[in-house]
């Protein structure tokens, strides 16, 4: 059992807790026993297992099915795992896994997210978990926004990241030109456009662009947008959150669709 802090294995891990480590190792993180699980239902490769003996002892099924599908597995410490994980509370179980090629992986047909510079984990994760719910083709994210396997990303999803296909762009400009020559209609929010989101044919294949939680969208990008829809407010409310707008369109698209059929 591993319980010193200083082992090369655990100083590893540590430094995955910064995206510039998990770029340089290219791994990332998987805290708690959901998304373990949801990892390995979808037989996601994984690199390394720590638990501790009390989890393993209560999840024996899991631990003997990650076994299967990782190069090393330990047990740790409470001590260990409290130093390995994110988490304030882990609940007794972290592994490690190869990031992934997230480039191409987002078909241009169905229903798509297109979001620009979102900065916080929690409300990329909500959109994650959102859009593999209603059934969504995929996700594109700017290549300056926060990490798509960032610990905070992949809890807030719920385990769905691994579900939705999801891709980084280093020029979403040019990701949504080529949506909109694949036939995809870009539809972008603004808080000025007199058509409200619920006007638009969700019906056809659709691209939602959206934007920063402090900056909106991009003018460059709202402009080559073949709709622009305004989500209505009250009086003196000013904003939605990104991940409650996302929704709101998301789960009108699917509302369209379902009467539709």
């Amino acid at each position: 059992m591993l319980t010193s802090l200083q082992n090369s294995l655990v100083k590893q891990i540590r430094k995955l807790h910064s995206t510039k480590e998990r770029h340089k190792q290219q791994l990332f993180l998987l805290e708690g026993t959901h998304l373990l699980e949801e990892a390995c239902a979808v037989n996601y490769p994984l690199e390394t297992v720590c638990c501790t003996p009390d989890w393993q002892l209560a999840h024996t099924s899991l631990w003997e099915e990650a076994c299967s599908r990782c190069d090393r597995t330990e047990i740790v410490s409470q001590e260990v795992l409290n130093a390995i994980a994110t988490t304030v509370q882990p609940d007794g179980v972290v592994a490690t896994a190869k990031r992934s090629d997230r480039q191409t992986q987002v078909p241009l047909t169905g229903l798509v997210l297109a979001l620009e510079t979102i900065q916080d984990p929690g409300n990329l994760g909500t959109m994650i978990r959102t859009a593999a719910a209603v059934g969504a083709s995929g996700l594109w994210v700017s290549g300056d926004s926060v990490d798509l396997d960032s610990p905070k990303v992949l809890r807030a999803s719920a385990g769905q990241w691994f579900r939705l296909a999801t891709a980084v762009t280093e020029d979403l400009k040019a990701t949504v030109q080529q949506s909109q020559q694949a036939g995809m209609q870009v539809v972008a929010t603004l808080p000025s456009a007199t058509l409200t989101y619920w006007e638009v044919d969700w019906r056809k294949p659709s691209l939602i662009l959206l934007g920063n939680e402090g900056a909106g969208l991009s003018a460059d990008l709202a402009a080559i947008a073949d709709r622009q829809v305004r989500i209505p407010l009250s009086p003196g409310v000013e904003s939605l959150n990104v991940a409650i707008a996302a929704a709101l369109m998301l789960y009108e698209a699917r509302r369209q669709l379902i009467c539709q059929e």
